[in-house]
């Protein structure tokens, strides 16, 4: 089995015992990201959008380190602070993906998320092989 651990600065660093992403092979499986800003090591944005920006740029940069984008993703999971905010964070979403190519999806509200964020995505993405 292979398994490389992917680690890039252009995301947050993991706060954790845990690799921002694990390629596989043929699949990339990526951590949650929160909002951290990497070049400020902290949560900038205040709101749903620019915390939905700064969690898919993240995730971005992760799939960057594997020579990936977001149209190599195949299934994201969305976990929201407040489920009042999905219409607001949908719209920022549909932005990061080509229409006809969108990935399958499951946004479920949580109790909390680390740092007070209010978004945390994670992705499942097929490599091109």
């Amino acid at each position: 089995m292979m398994k490389k651990i992917l680690s890039t600065d252009q995301a947050p660093q993991a706060i954790g015992p845990y690799s921002q992403g694990v390629d596989t092979g043929n699949l990339l499986f990526l951590s949650g990201q929160i909002p951290i800003c990497p070049e400020k090591g902290d949560i900038v944005a205040t709101d749903i959008e620019g915390q939905t920006k700064q969690s898919l740029e993240n995730v971005k940069a992760v799939l960057a380190s594997a020579g990936c984008t977001m149209d190599n993703v195949v299934k994201t999971t969305v976990f929201l602070k407040d489920i009042a905010d999905f219409g607001k964070m949908n719209e920022v979403y549909a932005t990061y993906f080509s229409e006809g190519n969108y990935p399958s999806r499951s946004a479920v509200q949580v109790g909390a998320l680390p740092k007070g964020a209010l978004v945390e995505i994670e992705v499942v993405a097929l490599k091109n092989n």
